[in-house]
């Protein structure tokens, strides 16, 4: 005869692990996360239309990633945007340089990490933020964010990418360019996506793949973002 599980009582349930503390200030952390939430919607919605840059803190001022940061947000300033950065040093630093230099917004959205330690120098004053919460700092690089401009890093700026081409691919926010700055870095990344998530395994949809163009060139950068954004208007994410 076979057993008829569904008629289980709570009592025949297997013994779970518990947990070993449950502090009582654990039930106020929403309240913290909220006050970030608050704070960074009402701050960056008077800034205006920014682009962010992601890509390593570990990226120094002799590397030619630094440079091509520096000169990426440079050009895009000239164009008229904001540059939103994680406020750290390396490609961030690198951003913030080159927009407090050619007189734009520089934003920093700034969290304590081992190799990430305060802010660079190049951001404005008034719009430095910091966070205790990796989720609420992720949400401020996608909301205000017109495109994304990513160069080489690691595991962070690999989640940051992956972040946004879910969000997008999923429908939680709007379209926006997606640029992937260094082909001797993300060719190979490029390619796997393509023979084994989508041709082996089919995880992905052919159309996934044209999210991410990869360039070497400051001015191919703006051109993606400009022909993008010829028949549209700059908006936040307001779906997400």
């Amino acid at each position: 005869m076979v057993e008829n599980t569904s008629e289980k009582t709570p009592s025949h349930k297997r013994a779970m692990k518990k947990w070993a503390t449950l502090k009582a200030e654990n039930s106020w952390t929403m309240f913290k996360v909220i006050a970030e939430f608050v704070e960074s919607y009402e701050r960056l919605n008077k800034i205006g239309p920014c682009v962010s840059i992601f890509g390593s803190a570990r990226t120094k001022p002799e590397d030619e990633n630094y440079k091509l940061a520096i000169d990426v947000a440079a050009a895009l300033v000239k164009e008229g945007y904001g540059i939103i950065t994680g406020g750290g040093p390396g490609v961030m630093e690198a951003g913030n340089k080159g927009a407090f230099e050619n007189d734009g917004v520089s934003v920093g959205l700034n969290i304590d990490l081992p190799f990430e330690q305060g802010f660079n120098a190049y951001i404005d004053k008034d719009k430095i933020f910091n966070y205790n919460y990796f989720f609420v700092r992720k949400v401020m690089f996608v909301k205000y964010a017109q495109a994304f401009v990513v160069l080489p890093g690691g595991f962070g700026t690999m989640d940051e990418l992956f972040e946004v081409l879910t969000l997008i691919q999923t429908k939680k926010i709007s379209p926006i360019p997606i640029i992937l700055m260094g082909s001797s870095f993300w060719t190979g990344l490029k390619e796997w996506l393509e023979k084994v998530m989508l041709e082996k395994y089919g995880n992905i949809s052919p159309k996934d793949l044209d999210l991410l163009p990869i360039v070497d060139d400051v001015q191919d950068a703006i051109d993606i973002i400009n022909d993008f954004y010829a028949h549209g208007q700059l908006q936040p994410n307001v779906t997400f």
